[in-house]
């Protein structure tokens, strides 16, 4: 690791989702690698793609189970975190954190994948537009829950996207201080950027550069192999074992919460106002470079 000042936990996150001070608890180990994003931003494609990476091809890994939402409130931690403790595989965890409210450890291997916020809000009322009443009830009536429950959506997806892009992340967490607090930690040896657009464009090249930087050798014999089970119709077809409880919280099951993998549907709704508007928000809340990055994707 460089000398440069590694982030510090600052605050805690509590809403109807999370609950941050479980990464108070943790005890990291020297393998343990942390996959992070804003959310429907490719996070479940990452697990998959590290999964298979380390433990592939195995078109049976059960990567739900293997890499759990740390920070999701539901389970409690204190049934949550002794489960991760047990686990004897290389971990892999996921978080939709911001970085100050993270335990940042210089043992693990961070990956960080991020997409324009367009296409987020796109994925995102799919994932909470099918939603069903036993998702309302794990996140709103489950003890513990600070803060407002979370709503059922409006039908109509501008009025979706303009109270997410007016309020912040609405109704579930802030988004600019998400990719801002992670781009600071960019150049971190430990830290990897991934763009969702790049994985899109190649994703056997990511895959291998994300397989380099955790230090997993690469069997060319069964690459192919795990290349089929990361791509987005393999998982599309067998969700049920890389999404959350096997799609229990949507009446249309797993296969909805892997959605179509599509960016630029915002295209055909956003007027020219609107997407200058956003842009330029964009620019004032990361700065021109973060914000060309968010958009396009590129290798930092």
């Amino acid at each position: 690791m460089p000398t440069t000042t590694l982030p510090t936990k600052t605050r805690e996150l509590h809403n109807h989702h999370v609950d941050s001070t479980i990464w108070n608890d943790l005890r990291f180990r020297d393998d343990d690698i942390v996959i992070a994003t804003y959310a429907k931003s490719g996070t479940t494609w990452t697990q998959q793609i590290v999964g298979q990476l380390l433990f592939g091809p195995d078109p049976e890994l059960s990567v739900a189970e293997m890499s759990p939402w740390l920070d999701l409130r539901v389970p409690p931690k204190e049934v949550k975190l002794p489960q991760v403790e047990a686990q004897a595989h290389r971990r892999f965890l996921k978080t939709h954190l911001p970085l100050d409210a993270l335990v940042f450890s210089p043992r693990a291997k961070y990956v960080y994948i991020g997409r324009d916020g367009r296409d987020v809000v796109w994925s995102m009322f799919n994932h909470h537009v099918n939603a069903n009443q036993l998702w309302y009830d794990a996140l709103n009536d489950t003890p513990g829950r600070v803060g407002p429950p979370i709503e059922r959506p409006p039908a109509d997806i501008r009025t979706y996207w303009r109270d997410w892009l007016d309020r912040d992340g609405h109704p579930f967490w802030p988004f600019w201080e998400n990719v801002r607090t992670w781009w600071a930690a960019r150049h971190l040896d430990n830290v990897l950027f991934v763009h969702f657009a790049d994985l899109k464009r190649d994703m056997e090249g990511e895959m291998r550069r994300i397989a380099a930087f955790l230090d997993v050798p690469v069997d060319e014999a069964t690459w192919p192999q795990v290349v089929e089970y990361c791509t987005f119709d393999w998982m599309k077809q067998h969700a049920t074992r890389s999404v959350p409880l096997g799609g229990a919280f949507w009446d249309a099951g797993a296969r909805v919460f892997i959605n179509r993998g599509t960016n630029g549907r915002w295209a055909d709704t956003l007027t020219a106002a609107d997407v200058a508007e956003y842009e330029e928000r964009a620019r004032h809340e990361l700065g021109p470079e973060a914000a060309t990055w968010l958009a396009h994707g590129g290798h930092l």
